[in-house]
């Protein structure tokens, strides 16, 4: 679809690879991105540089009154990104209780759903549309270091192809961005080299222009695809030996 003079949302629009989506989104033409965040005032400084095509919009993804007022506000979007995540950084059998488990469904798979049938209604009223939800090379492996993290990103690539089917009637294109190791502070812990969260949105701003359903955004995400494809079990080894020396992937 054309960029050039739609209005967008990004959740966790105000750093990382939020922030990248929301300057290559006004850098290819968009009359406005609106910078979700659960507070505006982390959005302030983003702001004040971009000028008024920047809007900052209060929204936490796990609240299903600010999910809805989002939409009621952001009535011209005709493009969404799901960028918002946790990570807990705890394991499933490790962790105290169930609480980051469910932290980290909530944030990265009932989120981005709630998010995606409240926008429905505003993206059916273009010609065209996009949704693009940024997921993880922990949602194509198993990574156990990754506690509730790794299954909601499996969850929420689940739930994208899902969503992608109910929505093409209505010419809204569903993209998947599996993203591995990026120099955000989501991804402080991950060891090695990482890319850039420019260009991660660089890759989402290409696959809303082709209505491109899933792409790997960096080496780490080629590998973890290309390795479950050659040797799964060796992939699911190597991710276990992952546990207590330190993540091996991650978004």
């Amino acid at each position: 679809m054309e960029i050039q003079g739609a209005a967008a949302l990004v959740t966790g629009g105000n750093r990382g690879i939020g922030e990248a989506f929301v300057r290559a989104l006004l850098a290819a033409g968009a009359a406005r991105v609106y910078v979700g965040t659960r507070d505006v005032a982390n959005a302030t400084a983003l702001v004040d540089e971009l000028g008024e095509r920047a809007v900052p919009v209060r929204l936490d993804i796990t609240d299903a009154d600010q999910v809805v007022q989002a939409a009621r506000r952001c009535s011209d979007v005709s493009i969404l990104v799901n960028n918002a995540g946790a990570f807990t950084g705890l394991t499933l059998l490790g962790s105290p209780d169930m609480a980051a488990a469910r932290e980290e469904m909530e944030t990265n798979y009932f989120g981005p759903l709630a998010m995606c049938r409240a926008f429905a209604p505003v993206l059916a009223r273009h010609p065209q549309s996009a949704i693009v939800n940024v997921l993880s090379a922990g949602g194509l492996v198993a990574v156990p270091a990754m506690g509730g993290y790794s299954p909601s990103k499996f969850a929420a690539r689940a739930m994208t192809t899902c969503v992608r089917a109910e929505l093409a009637p209505q010419g809204t294109a569903v993209s998947a961005l599996i993203v591995g190791s990026v120099d955000t502070r989501m991804a402080a812990d991950v060891v090695g080299w990482k890319e850039t969260p420019a260009n991660i949105a660089a890759h989402g701003v290409r696959a809303i222009r082709k209505s491109i359903d899933e792409i790997d955004t960096d080496l780490m995400a080629v590998e973890v695809r290309a390795h479950l494809a050659r040797d799964p079990k060796g992939l699911e080894a190597q991710m276990a030996r992952g546990l207590g020396r330190g993540l091996s992937t991650g978004r």
